[in-house]
């Protein structure tokens, strides 16, 4: 089980460098700003630096579950545990934020949310 709990870790983090790429790196594209629901360039414009904030949170948390995981498979146990449940916690934690904000995120936020509930599930029972 540790085998699929750390893959389903790994494709968390990737999902999460995705978001990093489109919000720090992408954001002024117009493909990127409209999937963020963005109306106009302007605004894309105007909340880049909020996006680009953002998306180094994103890249934060996967750093921290990709480290977690190479010291669990190092032999550090508790401290691979404690960072893969701290960032999948968050991650998990910070999409039921998003869907607090509003009916129109539910999609994203399950999106976000599912690959972190699920690592953490199977972390634990593993």
């Amino acid at each position: 089980m540790i085998i699929v709990a750390t893959l389903v870790v790994t494709l968390a983090a990737a999902l999460h460098v995705v978001i990093f790429i489109m919000e720090s790196v992408g954001w002024t594209r117009p493909a990127i700003w409209k999937r963020f629901g963005v109306p106009n360039q302007a605004d894309a414009n105007t909340t880049r630096p909020l996006a680009y904030n953002q998306g180094f949170y994103n890249l934060f948390l996967a750093i921290g579950a990709l480290v977690g995981i190479v010291f669990f498979g190092i032999g550090w146990h508790d401290a691979g545990l404690a960072l893969v449940v701290f960032t999948m916690a968050s991650m998990l934690a910070a999409s039921i934020v998003l869907v607090s904000t509003g009916r129109g995120y539910a999609r994203a936020a399950v999106t976000q949310g599912t690959l972190p509930l699920i690592g953490l599930v199977l972390i634990l029972l593993a």
